[in-house]
């Protein structure tokens, strides 16, 4: 591996710092307060529902999470809702924008030591002034020669990342928490990958399929790649 790469890639989200447990902790808030409507686990199931339905219009991130728990709320309580509950989502859903960013062991560490030997690039997904927001806040983008918001992670999506970046895929390297979105559609067009799981990961982003015949590496914490590359 040391011998091919010129570019790694870090994905941001769950890998460099922490943001899935935000999310799921105001989806806890939302549930609570839809629980005079329904179940807090069906209003979980509706929610994701929805999150899904919309996927295609608003994309990955904060805006569009909002966005699906007001219709949520309006559909699952049949327009019932009222404006004070209303008002109390919009602005549980608005924490997401303001959270602290809290970067995970070993990051800053890592990046320092990479720095220099290879350049290293920033490759997420999600809404573009959210991800800028959290970039500039993580004191990280001194670190990155390039980056790339996405608006998803499909092997169509690297391959024009590549190519902007003039380099062949086997001289790329992904390291990311999610294997459905960083690491197989990394592998499948000949690029390598690092992933490195987090202690939770949003539903959508589970890998259900075998993944047996696909070759990549998992290491328990970022720290552990300095000794794969």
């Amino acid at each position: 591996m040391k011998n091919t790469i010129k570019v790694i890639g870090f994905d941001a989200d769950d890998t460099l710092w922490v943001n899935e447990p935000y999310f799921q902790e105001v989806e806890r808030q939302f549930c609570r307060i839809l629980k005079p409507y329904l179940p807090e686990e069906e209003t979980s199931k509706e929610l994701f529902k929805t999150e899904m339905q919309n996927l295609e219009i608003y994309g990955y991130g904060a805006k569009g999470f909002i966005l699906a728990t007001i219709e949520t709320a309006l559909r699952a309580t049949e327009g019932k809702i009222t404006s004070e509950e209303l008002n109390l989502i919009i602005n549980t859903g608005k924490t997401l924008m303001t959270m602290p960013i809290q970067l995970l062991d070993g990051v800053e560490q890592v990046l320092q030591q990479l720095r220099g030997k290879y350049k290293l690039i920033l490759a997420t997904k999600g809404d573009l002034l959210d991800q800028e927001r959290k970039l500039q806040k993580s004191g990280l983008i001194g670190y990155f020669h390039h980056i790339e918001i996405m608006s998803d992670k499909h092997e169509k999506n690297y391959l024009k990342l590549l190519a902007h970046l003039d380099i062949q895929p086997e001289e790329f390297l992904m390291v990311g928490n999610s294997v459905k979105s960083d690491i197989l559609p990394v592998i499948n067009i000949g690029a390598k990958a690092i992933h490195i799981p987090f202690e939770v990961t949003w539903q959508h982003e589970n890998h259900h399929e075998s993944s047996e015949n696909h070759e990549f590496i998992t290491v328990l914490s970022i720290a552990e790649i300095l000794k794969l590359v």
